[in-house]
This record gives C-alpha cells, structure tokens and sequence, in this order.
C-alpha cells in the first residue's frame, strides 16, 4: 500500500504549513488568516516547490463551509430570520445590483463583453459566509441585532447566486444568438424557485420533526462517539442531498439543516461536538483560496486589481452602509454590515470558474475575481479591529444623542454588579433579583441590555474594560462585583480596573482553567468558581449526604455508631 496518495498529502501540506505560517502572523501582531493564505500561495501552482492537489484542496475546503453554516443554523432560528427580512431582502439585492453595475462598469473600460461585465460583477457581489461568519463568531455577535441582520443578508446572497448559477449557461447562450434562450430562461427560473420552495418547505416542516428526533435518538444509546458520528451524518447528508435533489449550495442545506435543530436541547452540544472539526475544515478553506491565487497578476494589472478591490471594500461596503441607514437602523449596525460584506469568497470562485467555463469570462478576469478575494479577505480582520476601535472611542466619547438613545448612569449604593449576562451571568441576576438584592449588569451587546432594562433590571451596555463603563454602574459604591465572562484572563483586566475605581469591593468571578484561576487570584479576587470543581463538590457532598453503611460480601453489616 502507497504511503503518499494526494488526499493525504494535501492535508498534511496545508495544515502543518497553516499552523506554522498562521503562528507567525500571530507573533508579528497579523490575523492568523493572512498565515493560512500564504500557506496556499506557497504550496500553490504559481509558486515553485510543492504543489498540492488542486482538485481535492476546494473540496476539502466546501467540507468546511458545510459545517460553519450548519452551525451557524443550530444558533439561528427561523424567528430571526424572519425578525430582518424587511431589511435582508431588498438590502441584499439592490447592493448585488449596484455591485453588479460597478463590475459591469469597469469591464466596460477593459473592452470586455456585455456577459464578462455581468459575471464580473455578480462574483464581486457576494460575501464569503466562511469569512463573515468566522468574523461574527469571534466577536460573539451572532445573536445582536447586527449579527442577525448580517447573516440574514448573507443567506439572500447565497440564494441569488444559486439562481445566477442554475441561469448563468442560458443567459450565455442568448447572448451569443441563441433562439430558444429566452424560453429556457423562464423555464429554469421556475424550476429552480420551486426546488428552492420545496427544499425550504421540508426542512421546516418535515426537517423539525424529524431531525431533532433522530439526535434524540442517538443521544440516548449514550455514545459520545455515535452522537459525534450522527451530527456529521446529518450536516453532511442533508447538504449533500439538498444539492444533489434540488440544487441549492451545500451552505443553504447545511444551514437549513442546523436551524431545523435549532429548537431542539441538544442544539448546543452538537455545536461543541462540531468545533474542531469545524475549525480546522475552516483552515483549509483559507489555504485552498490562496493556492488559486496567482501573484502575476498584481504585476500584470496593477490598476485592474486595484479597481476590483475598491468595487470589494469601497463600493459595494458604501452602498450597504447606505441602505442600512436608510431603513433607520443604528450607525454601529451599519458599520457592522458594511464591513462584513467588504470581501468575496467561494461563490465568487465558482461563478467565475463557470464563466470561464462558458467562454463568457476571460481568464484574465478569473485571475482578477481571485486576487480580490485574497486581498480583501486578508484586509476584513484589519477593518473588523478598526470597527472595534471605533466603537470603544464612541462608548467613552462624550454623546450627543436623544435622551432615549443615551446610556444609563446609577446612583446606587451597597450593590452588586454584575458583569456579563451569558448563561452563567443569567442565572446569577435571576436569584439577585428573586432575593430583592439590588444589582445592575454590564453586558457588552446593546440589545440584551436594552432587554434587560425592559424587564426592569438596571443595566448598562458597553465593555467592562473601558473607561467609564464601571462607573455608569455605580461600581465605586457596590458591595460586590460578580464576574461571569467566561475568559478568565479577560475577567483579570476587568478586576484590575474594578479595584482602582473600589479597592475595598468583594470580587469573585468564574475560570474554565487552572492557569486562569491562579491568574484571577493573582490579581486579588476573593473567591473564584471553576466549573469542574463545582461540580466534583457538589457531587461528593451528595455521595455524604446520601451515603449508606458499605457492606463487604461476606461480612456481616456495619452499623454507623
């Protein structure tokens, strides 16, 4: 038996030199992205030394967008999706439309055809969902109002651009004097909307029923191994078989399919389940968008590429920008919006591949599609961390908006606050405010904290590390400072800045580590909480409590003096 075969030899290629080259641009202050982008420049066609299998490396590489949307669907319910259609949907279409025009545009100015013009600007009009969505996951934004709205958007781009491919060769054809075209455009329109309708109609009615079944299922024969094996059987199988019966992308079945087990309990285990393999299929996408880059180009059609790049992150991130703000959303949620969809990825690849395919794309144009995308998937990270910035400046900033819109400051004393309000946090303000404590919480997404303060808990938005926000809760007058952000090393910023505003107050706060333990009470907190010690406590007190008197066989019974 051989010991290299492609497979195997492309996966280890891509992974080793994505660790290596991602470490470094970590170490050099870089997003790991730029890393995992050049491990595929190196290992690439156009560059000298090894080349790995460019056949296998997308197609690894799809494995990888299949499971990100299919988690991205176990966090995403239909009710939010519904909840930003009115935005989503002609948001999403008339920014395809204008970045369509501008592609068109500069085509027109190369001396491309009519059909080029189109294919180049409908590929630079689509978002990469692997980008955006590692993007919001990393700022756990995937449950605010932006975050919503920004997948939201997403999933209508992928679902025009499944009706681009399925139209795409009759279109062709009747721009080359075709004289059935026209008919067989209507036709396959109406075809592929209904697939389309079909497919959404079994996933949300059959697909709810059926799907969280199975995982309860398996769950109880108490396999971990089986339950791990039946979530990747079913994201796999109904992306596969949505593409396969009604021809919409691997990401839409995938999606759909997590969001149908959305409801069910078992939702966020399977999440877990899923993650490292998530994360490293997710790598690979990286790498296999690099190995289709060829640095020629940059010397070949400088101007060329640096007009593609603006359309990317300019054009197309204006005119979401604009929309965004014209349905009267806030300026944080269309700074969210914008930088999200300032870049291109897989669906661009394939459309382009497809016009080549046709004759209606020239190469050149293909080589221009890839060298937008690998510039401004490298620059999304650098915009997401100005975004940041920006925001932090505008939390501290002195503000001038409506009274409504204003953050609330509390007067109280001899409080708790409580800073996050994620699963651990909730519980925490539920038996503060069951026992008639006063506390107010920090919370750094807008939205839950506008929720809270319409159930009539006080609580305050913005990043518990930045100036000024402790203060708005009143935290030089509390009693007690409770920290339940599950990163503990982040928990030690928020203490160190706690005791300069109250030296005096109690702390305690959780950990996931025993390093982050040890950091917490480094820095002076009082009691600090880590989960799997909790439980083992409680366990053995149970076992205490509840013990009865232990009998050898054979011996003859103890009784407790």
């Amino acid at each position: 038996m051989p010991h290299h075969t492609s497979l195997i030899a492309t996966m280890v290629a891509a992974l080793v030199l994505a660790f290596a080259l991602g470490a470094l641009a970590n170490r050099l202050r870089l997003s790991p992205l730029v890393g995992y982008l050049l491990a595929g420049v190196v290992i690439g066609p156009f560059t000298p030394g090894y080349v790995a299998d460019l056949q296998l490396a997308p197609q690894l590489a799809e494995i990888g967008v299949i499971l990100l949307m299919f988690g991205v669907g176990l966090h995403f319910s239909l009710d939010d999706l519904l909840k930003v259609r009115r935005i989503a949907v002609p948001g999403a279409v008339v920014q395809i439309g204008i970045a369509t025009v501008l592609g068109w545009g500069l085509a027109r100015l190369l001396g491309w055809s009519l059909g080029a013009g189109l294919v180049l600007g409908l590929a630079l009009s689509v978002a990469s969902t692997v980008v955006l969505l590692r993007a919001l996951e990393q700022l756990d934004l995937f449950k605010t109002e932006r975050g919503r709205i920004a997948i939201g958007w997403l999933i209508v781009e992928d679902l025009a651009m499944v009706l681009v491919l399925v139209l795409l060769p009759s279109v062709a054809r009747m721009l080359d004097g075709g004289g059935t075209a026209g008919a067989e455009l209507w036709l396959s329109l109406a075809a592929t909307l209904g697939k389309v309708a079909l497919f959404v109609a079994l996933m949300l009615i059959g697909g709810s029923r059926v799907v969280p079944w199975l995982l309860a299922r398996i769950a109880r024969t108490g396999s971990r191994e089986l339950f791990t094996l039946g979530v990747l059987a079913i994201a796999l199988g109904i992306a596969y078989g949505s593409a396969l019966l009604f021809h919409v992308s691997f990401a839409l079945g995938a999606f759909f399919a997590g969001m149908v087990l959305n409801k069910s309990d078992l939702s966020h285990r399977a999440a877990e389940e899923l993650l490292p393999l998530k994360d490293a299929f997710a790598v690979l996408f990286f790498v296999s968008v690099g190995m289709l880059f060829d640095p020629g180009v940059l010397v070949r059609s400088p101007g060329a590429v640096a007009a593609v790049v603006a359309i990317i992150m300019v054009g197309k991130s204006l005119a979401a920008f604009a929309l965004v703000l014209a349905f009267r959303y806030p300026m944080n949620t269309a700074l969210t919006v914008a930088v999200s969809l300032a870049q291109i990825g897989e669906f661009s690849f394939i459309l382009a591949g497809l016009g080549v395919g046709l004759g209606v794309l020239p190469e050149e144009g293909q080589a221009l599609i890839l060298a937008g995308a690998l510039l401004s998937i490298t620059a999304n990270p650098f915009l997401f961390a100005l975004l940041g910035r920006l925001e932090a400046r505008r939390e501290t900033a002195p503000t001038v908006a409506p009274a409504e819109d204003a953050e609330p400051s509390y007067d109280l004393e001899h409080h708790a606050v409580i800073v996050g309000h994620g699963r651990v946090g909730a519980l925490v303000t539920e038996e503060l405010t069951r026992r008639g404590l006063p506390c107010v919480v920090v919370e750094l997404q807008r939205e839950r904290a506008k929720a809270l303060r319409g159930r009539g808990i006080d609580a305050v938005y913005g990043n518990a590390t930045a100036p000024g926000v402790l203060e708005r809760a009143g935290l030089a007058r509390a009693d007690l400072l409770l920290v339940a952000v599950p990163d503990g090393f982040e928990a030690g910023t928020i203490v160190e800045r706690a005791r300069q505003l109250n030296p005096g107050i109690r702390v305690v706060a959780r950990a996931h580590s025993d390093d982050a333990v040890a950091h917490l009470e480094q820095h002076g907190v009082d009691a600090v909480f880590m989960g799997e010690r909790e439980v083992a406590r409680r366990m053995i007190e149970h076992a205490h409590r509840e013990a009865k008197p232990f009998t050898p066989l054979g011996a003859a019974p103890v009784t407790p003096p």
